[in-house]
């Protein structure tokens, strides 16, 4: 008999795990777009704004938000805060480095494998280093073929997730992408989850960690804000046509300018050899005869 349910509050956990998957997904998308039509220090600011939406929000609370809804036949589930935490900041740091491996000037198809499959191996990583922050008088077993199935379902989504960060493109192009990111996100995740079988033991031990509502409602909130910030972000910025129309102005600006610069050396550089030719024609030409005048001696 399993002591495992994943569904103590109903739908109430998975709906809300998907919506906020949603959101972080297509927040990250939309910031990635920006990232497309920017260059330097903004494009990298608009990369990790996609990688703190997507890897923070769209997966590692989405993670803690249908866990809440774990339970093991009553048994008291704690976290470690340390492990949570560090879990959460290999999920921002994995999904980075991908983003920014594919929007790379080098993009290729085989980039973006290889960057999908690392990325994927990365959140399978943080799904269970998140399990393994769980305290809990049990003993946890693991079905290896559901592990397996988890780790791929990360790696097709990680994939899709930057295919996505550099093809798409409008708004419901990317809420439709969002959409799909949730599926996959929440699905590695409960299909991770069912390839756990506890076992309650007896323990008199009080069990060490942090409840997780406890730990949940901070992180939520400073996650709420940090979303706030970066969806203003994305309103109040120029649209990617827009960046774009700029740079090409840019562009045609400096390019005139550089014109006219070399125009003005070329400039400089020709008037001291004219003013050497006008002095050495004048010098060459011969010298022009006076006319006689009355008042000249004449010759007796």
């Amino acid at each position: 008999m399993s002591h495992v349910d994943h569904f103590s509050y109903g739908l109430v956990t998975p709906i809300a795990a998907y919506i906020v998957s949603t959101i972080g997904c297509m927040l990250g998308l939309a910031l990635t777009a920006k990232a497309r039509a920017a260059t330097g220090p903004a494009r990298a600011r608009w990369l990790v704004g996609g990688a703190l939406s997507i890897g923070g929000t769209g997966i590692w609370v989405m993670h803690f938000v249908a866990m809440m809804g774990f339970t093991v036949g009553g048994n008291p589930i704690r976290y470690d805060v340390l492990l949570t935490s560090v879990s959460m900041l290999l999920a921002v740091v994995i999904v980075g480095g991908g983003l920014f491996l594919v929007s790379s000037k080098n993009y290729s198809a085989s980039r973006l494998v290889v960057s999908g499959m690392v990325t994927g191996v990365g959140v399978a990583g943080m799904h269970y280093l998140g399990v393994s922050a769980m305290n809990m008088s049990a003993t946890v077993y693991y079905d290896v073929t559901l592990i397996a199935l988890s780790v791929v379902i990360a790696m097709v989504a990680s994939t899709v997730a930057l295919w996505f960060s550099v093809k798409t493109d409008g708004t419901l192009a990317t809420a439709g992408a969002a959409l799909i990111m949730g599926v996959a996100v929440c699905g590695m995740h409960y299909v991770g989850m069912f390839a756990m079988e506890v076992r309650p033991r007896i323990s008199l031990t009080p069990v060490d960690g942090a409840r997780g509502i406890d730990f949940m409602l901070p992180v939520l909130g400073a996650v709420s804000l940090l979303t706030l910030g970066l969806l203003l972000a994305v309103i109040l910025a120029p649209s990617e046509q827009e960046m774009r129309t700029d740079a090409e102005l840019l562009a045609q600006l400096e390019n005139r300018r550089t014109t006219a610069r070399h125009a003005a050396t070329a400039a400089a550089a020709s008037a001291p050899a004219a003013q050497n030719t006008v002095q050495n024609t004048g010098q060459n030409a011969p010298a022009e005869q006076r006319r006689p005048s009355l008042f000249d001696a004449q010759d007796r």
